[in-house]
């Protein structure tokens, strides 16, 4: 098996690798191979595998929050007809 060895990692560059490793449960080396072989087109993404970056943008809701928003929001479900008039 070939090593490569990269130079001028950033140090931002350097971080972001490494908080994905420690995310993914993986060492760095791994990661960057995993990186280079979605961008190379090697191996595909896997579908919604970004979900958790925006899930703080996002939230979740549960059953009960899903609830309490449609029952608030039943009244404008519905269509009076004499609005249409």
């Amino acid at each position: 098996m070939k090593s490569i060895t990269i130079h001028g990692i950033d140090d931002f560059l350097a971080e972001r690798i490494k908080a994905k490793a420690e995310s993914e449960g993986t060492s760095v080396n791994r990661t960057v191979k995993k990186l280079i072989e979605i961008s190379l087109g090697i191996k595909t993404r896997p579908e919604k595998s970004n979900l958790k970056d925006f899930q703080e943008f996002s939230g979740l809701w549960t059953e009960s929050d899903l609830k309490e928003f449609e029952d608030n929001t039943k009244g404008s479900r519905v269509v009076d007809p004499e609005d249409w008039q």
